[in-house]
């Protein structure tokens, strides 16, 4: 017999009827005088993460917020990813409380905000986050900047789909990575490479359970799992690729042999960022040399510490 039972998917399914691991994030947007608010926020992830001509996050939330009604009217925000804190968490929690105005909610905030490094004019960042994505909410998809702020009992359809105003109560943003700005010792360790003692501590969200508490866990200790070699690619399959990756870029022998370790599904993108980075630094051919340049992804980042 299974040890599994149904359960009822009602509302806010990811902590009402299930229990789903999130990221606590503050969010800092700019009210109608030009001051930084912020709101606690934990559906926002990753969304575009490859293949585009920039990186975006998605946030869900409420359309009634005060984050999302400034939004809908400036498009900048800042998510500010806070370490794991008992009294950090208190505050996350208080100020994703809805029902207080962004003056009522600033009025009491415990936290130390900071220009952004961007533009004096966005909204500030919180300095004791140990990362920070800068934003802008892209409203050019599907139309949104149509969308119009003030309606805080609820919007009528239709509806778009996934940008903008998306149902009575909901929205979604994609919001466009304009940087990322990193704590030192976490900045270097992923420069260096990160090991376990390195990782910053992380509080992982669970919601609003049981209707008097939200709950969190923290994040003691760290594991590390070897990733499985990949079989190689036969060099004659390379060579074929490389040879129609681009009539101007060469691929040497020993360049195709780097390459036999790419799992063939991915060898088209790894070709075509091979062409890219050549054509960036005026080369026409890329040898073994070249390979290793172009395999060490923080060489930029190397030469600026």
């Amino acid at each position: 017999m299974s040890k599994f039972k149904d359960l009822r998917i009602v509302d806010n399914f990811y902590q009402t009827s299930s229990f789903f691991p999130m990221p606590t994030i503050l969010i800092s947007t700019l009210d109608d005088d030009g001051q930084t608010s912020i709101g606690a926020y934990s559906l926002c992830f990753p969304y575009y993460v490859a293949g585009k001509d920039y990186y975006a996050m998605i946030l869900e939330c409420r359309n009634s917020s005060n984050t999302a009604q400034h939004l809908l009217k400036r498009p900048h925000c800042a998510l500010n990813f806070l370490p794991s804190n008992k009294a950090y968490f208190k505050e996350s929690v208080r100020l994703g409380f809805p029902g207080d105005t962004p003056k009522e909610k600033m009025a009491k905030f415990n936290l130390t905000l900071e220009d952004s490094m961007i533009d004096t004019k966005r909204p500030k960042i919180i300095s004791e986050a140990f990362q920070v994505f800068e934003c802008t909410w892209d409203a050019t998809l599907e139309d949104a900047y149509k969308d119009i702020p003030g309606q805080s009992e609820g919007y009528n359809p239709p509806y778009r789909h996934f940008n903008g105003i998306t149902s009575q109560f909901g929205a979604h943003f994609i919001l466009k990575i304009d940087k990322i700005l990193m704590e030192d010792i976490f900045h270097q360790a992923i420069i260096d490479g990160v090991k376990a003692k390195n990782f910053p501590k992380i509080p992982v969200d669970y919601g609003y359970r049981d209707n008097t508490h939200f709950w969190y866990a923290d994040t003691k200790k760290y594991h590390k799992e070897k990733v499985p070699a990949p079989k190689e690619v036969d060099i004659k399959t390379v060579r074929y690729a490389a040879d129609r990756a681009d009539p101007d870029i060469h691929f040497t022998d020993e360049a195709c042999k780097r390459l036999t370790r790419v799992p063939r599904i991915f060898l088209k993108v790894a070709l075509d960022g091979c062409v890219k980075w050549a054509k960036e630094n005026n080369i026409t051919t890329i040898d073994e040399k070249e390979m290793d340049m172009i395999n060490d992804k923080r060489s930029h980042e190397k030469k600026k510490t």
